[in-house]
């Protein structure tokens, strides 16, 4: 009788241990310790279309083609249709819209809660990954609060307080060194040296950053140029410089021991400067750096990770136009069809007719402008893992931080 009453106690845990399990599993929502943002403004369908028939032909799929979850996304400003970058990013990492100019706060300067500093709060390992200037307001509204984005000495000294954020690598040596010493600092500090007297790893090259694993504080700041990165197509082998791809992956490399897991924001910002200047091949190529970016995070991040990639807003308004074949050679998109009329074309930018002389031939603009200005569109976002199944139909912009809140 007593076996029995035990065997029967033994057999009623199991049961509730096994409906517990069954709950937890079904019911309670998992957290994923691995939450990866994407953020650029080659996310919008032209640039992709022009990016997949330029990378292979018309039946070429992007890693980006492949996500699960798509929504279209509105990004007006406070009082603006077109956002900046200031405005469109800080609604992306703060889920608050804003006038143009601000970062990751109002227009006199009051501070918005950013992503980053959320995730900080919940014990996550926080990195920021740009391949353009760590201060430039794409990178700046997930870490710092101003409305003069135009003074980087301020932001750098923001960045340099933020002793949270565990890896930065990116461009904009020049923020953090004085006049003295080559940089644009005009309160005479050397944040470097200052990092390096905390016991911060700072790097300078892909050799450096591939070697490191992390300086006495375990924090890795990475500044390989004193301006922004080059683009894709100007890096040969063996550069110095690390790729968008080089980057995420040791960023993730490098955020991936801590326990409660980590936030990594990659943001590829210099499709938008080629976009500006009415450079198409350089722009395409930047999309594929973000796409090579995009795999290598899945790869390395595994199934479970939340991975979202998202634009901010469009540029120049680049068109692929004309009929160009299935499978087209990547020259033949820069110039002019057979019958003599441009594949590529854009809305406005220095490619623009000028005062007494001709259209040009090769990549004309509608309109001429020193560098080409934002556009009217709603922008793509993509992604997978626990949250993503949100991405459906036409959100605001603001949504991703929402997504990215709930899975902290």
């Amino acid at each position: 009788m007593k076996l029995r009453n035990q065997l029967i106690a033994l057999a009623c845990l199991f049961a509730f241990l096994g409906m517990g399990v069954l709950y937890v599993r079904m019911w309670v929502v998992q957290k994923p310790r691995q939450i990866i943002l994407f953020v650029s403004d080659a996310l919008a369908t032209r640039p992709l279309t022009a990016a997949r028939l330029y990378a292979g032909g018309a039946k070429y799929q992007l890693a980006l083609e492949k996500f699960p979850y798509t929504a279209l996304l509105r990004n007006p400003s406070e009082e603006f249709a077109v956002p900046d970058t200031a405005a469109a990013t800080t609604a992306l990492a703060t889920g608050r819209v804003t006038r143009h100019r601000a970062v990751a706060a109002t227009g006199t300067g009051k501070a918005f809660a950013t992503i980053l500093e959320r995730a900080r709060s919940e014990g996550r390992a926080v990195g920021l990954v740009t391949n353009s200037l760590v201060t430039s307001p794409s990178a700046a509204a997930f870490y710092a609060h101003t409305a003069r984005p135009n003074e980087t000495d301020g932001i750098a000294l923001q960045l340099f307080e933020r002793d949270w954020i565990k890896v930065v690598l990116g461009g904009g040596r020049n923020d953090f060194q004085s006049e003295g010493e080559g940089g644009r600092r005009k309160d005479g500090r050397d944040l470097i040296l200052e990092w390096k007297s905390k016991g911060v790893d700072v790097v300078r090259s892909k050799a450096d950053l591939e070697r490191s694993q992390g300086g006495e504080d375990g924090r890795v700041v990475g500044l390989f140029s004193g301006g922004p990165l080059a683009f894709a197509n100007q890096m040969e082998s063996g550069s110095e410089q690390p790729s968008l791809a080089d980057m995420t992956r040791r960023a993730i490399e490098l955020l991936r021991s801590n326990r409660r897991g980590y936030v990594l924001v990659v943001d590829a910002a210099l499709f938008t400067v080629a976009c500006e200047a009415n450079q198409a091949e350089r722009a395409l190529r930047e999309v594929l750096a973000l796409d090579e970016a995009v795999a290598v995070a899945l790869r390395e991040a595994g199934d479970k990770a939340l991975v979202l990639a998202v634009g901010r807003h469009g540029t120049g308004g680049l068109t692929l136009s004309g009929y160009p074949l299935l499978k087209t050679q990547r020259g033949e998109f820069f110039g002019p069809d057979p019958s003599g009329y441009p594949y590529i074309s854009w809305a406005t930018g220095p490619n623009g007719p000028q005062p007494g002389g001709s259209v040009p031939r090769n990549e004309p603009a509608a309109v001429a402008q020193p560098s080409a200005l934002n556009t009217a569109e709603d922008m793509i976002s993509v992604g997978r893992g626990p949250g993503a199944q949100r991405l459906s139909g036409f959100l605001d912009n603001t949504v991703i931080f929402s997504i990215l809140n709930e899975a902290l």
